[in-house]
């Protein structure tokens, strides 16, 4: 039996062959070290994490979550939910306060939900991969499996805004949250002093008002560089996308010369336990992240 068990809630952009995949690879790689049991929640589907900007209203938003709850404590009862992805965790979590404190909604929602055979009646936990990590394992656990320390890598923790507000990691700030400088430094690397780590990077606006976004993402990966920081690493798939993909449109548009490799702090967890590149999804990066492709080969 694994040390820990959770129901575990991909969410579209980190499930197999989507954008953020080798982020799911690399949490696996990382579960096994660690002895973490996640199954997937049969059948689950979209948090409808845009269905409410698209004016669709509230109750569509909270029956989507709400299955996913029903499903998960169908099929795996007592265990918490897990998400990878910051925005499913956000929606999720702020679904089961939505429900857990308005019984009308719940009522409605429950109806809906009738229609699909389904009636939920616990709602169970619903937790960040990071809160996992830090809250039932802890920093010491997690440094007592490195086998390769990233000594000598400087790394800038770009926390982003959907895992610090309005729910935050247990005892954080929500100006200057440390958990990710801490991950940083439990695998022997250096976490640099980064004055953007909570930054929004423009999230869906990257599609509507992309002048704007861009212009947010030109000052995060900036104050990356002018900490020190040689890749930015961060644990929200949004995040990932954003500052990485668009570095080459900012170039374009502003004459740099970005090329700063953007990681998940999984990733940066599996190469210190001794994983490989490939156990670690280096090969889903946009900018190469040569350094620990190096690192990995050693």
């Amino acid at each position: 039996m694994a040390k820990k068990e959770y129901a575990f809630y991909p969410g579209c952009s980190s499930q197999k062959g989507a954008s953020a995949s080798n982020y799911l690879v690399s949490v696996d790689s990382m579960c096994k070290t660690l002895d973490i049991k996640m199954t997937e929640i049969p059948d689950w589907n979209c948090c409808g994490a845009s269905i409410s900007y698209a004016e669709a209203g509230e109750l569509p938003r909270l029956a989507m979550n709400a299955r996913n709850f029903a499903l998960s404590e169908q099929h795996l009862p007592g265990q918490d939910i897990v998400a990878t992805c910051a925005a499913c965790w956000l929606g999720s979590r702020e679904s089961k306060e939505r429900l857990e404190h308005n019984n009308t909604l719940m009522d409605d929602t429950n109806k809906a939900l009738k229609e699909a055979g389904l009636n939920l009646k616990v709602i169970p936990e619903v937790r960040h991969m990071v809160e996992v990590l830090i809250e039932d394992l802890g920093y010491a656990e997690l440094a007592s499996h490195v086998k390769k320390p990233l000594e000598g890598m400087k790394i800038a923790g770009y926390v982003g805004c959907q895992t610090n507000r309005p729910f935050g990691i247990q005892g954080e700030s929500f100006e200057n949250p440390m958990y990710l400088d801490k991950l940083i430094e439990s695998v022997g690397a250096q976490a640099t002093k980064f004055d953007q780590k909570v930054t929004c990077c423009g999230g869906a606006l990257a599609f509507s008002e992309p002048d704007k976004a861009q212009a947010q993402i030109k000052d995060i990966i900036e104050a990356a560089y002018d900490s020190g920081a040689e890749m930015l690493v961060t644990p929200c798939p949004l995040c990932q996308a954003n500052t990485e993909v668009y570095q080459g449109q900012i170039n374009k548009k502003y004459g740099t010369k970005f090329q700063l490799p953007v990681l998940y702090y999984s990733q940066l967890m599996v190469l210190a336990y001794g994983g490989s590149a490939k156990d670690a999804g280096l090969n889903g990066q946009v900018i190469r992240a040569r350094r620990l492709e190096e690192f990995a080969g050693k």
